[in-house]
């Protein structure tokens, strides 16, 4: 099992935005096989960094997912869109190991 990390640096003006773009990538991570744990929004603090979890199986998993998302057509649409409006000015990815009891 592989926990993928992402740290987002947002323009906090366009919020709404970026929050679109975060529903519409939970929905495509469980359609390709993954748990999305959710994207995590500024609340205090910073006013523009936000955060994602989410699983796959394996890092083979994963990796399938990450190669069928760039001809996906929604994929596509979530990619174009969060590049059109500017709510992404960077971001950060980890691959993490998950403990359970």
């Amino acid at each position: 099992m592989i926990t993928v990390h992402l740290r987002y640096e947002i323009d906090a003006d366009k919020l709404d935005d970026f929050t679109q773009y975060a529903q519409t990538w939970i929905r495509l991570v469980d359609r390709f096989g993954g748990t999305h744990h959710g994207y995590f929004l500024p609340s205090e603090g910073d006013s523009d960094e936000a955060f994602a979890l989410f699983t796959f199986p394996s890092l083979a998993d994963y990796e399938t997912y990450r190669q069928a998302s760039r001809t996906d057509p929604e994929c596509m649409d979530a990619y174009e869109f969060a590049r059109r409006t500017g709510c992404i000015r960077r971001y950060e990815r980890r691959f993490l190991t998950p403990v359970f009891e």
